[in-house]
């Protein structure tokens, strides 16, 4: 089941941080990462943004999340995680579903490192389409997709 969760209760972005910290390590080796911010991110920055987040819940745990940054024309895929022990369940596609299902804007967009095939292979089973690809100061090539609706 998806939720909206509200991370700016300290104990959900916790929650939150907990599940990117193990979610993003292991993306942090399939892109032989050195450096990788989003394992940087504290639990008062998770607080304290703007972005809205959802949560896929297996009984009481949290298997997955998704954080979203809409605005009036798109709607920006910022980060989707899933509990390592939940892989190859079909969470992350769960949740990108119910994001093209709840927003109604007329684009999506999401970025992720060149190297991810499993999430390349999830967005452009949705029909998101590259749009560019570029390298960031900490070392990691990325790639930006879109899905026009």
């Amino acid at each position: 089941m998806v939720i909206k969760i509200n991370n700016k209760e300290t104990k959900i972005a916790e929650e939150i941080r907990a599940i990117f910290q193990v979610s993003y390590a292991v993306e942090s080796e399939i892109l032989k990462a050195v450096d990788f911010p989003p394992l940087k991110r504290t639990v008062s920055q998770f607080m304290d943004t703007n972005s809205e987040f959802y949560a896929y819940y297996l009984t009481r745990n949290i298997a997955g999340v998704i954080e979203i940054d809409n605005h009036q024309d798109i709607t920006h895929i910022q980060s989707l995680v899933v509990d390592p022990k939940c892989f190859r369940k079909g969470i992350g596609r769960k949740l990108v579903q119910f994001i093209l299902d709840t927003y109604k804007t007329k684009l999506f967009t999401v970025e992720t490192g060149i190297d991810n095939q499993p999430a390349i292979k999830l967005y452009e089973s949705f029909g998101f389409q590259e749009l560019n690809q570029w390298d960031t100061n900490h070392g990691i090539r990325k790639i930006r997709f879109e899905k026009r609706i």
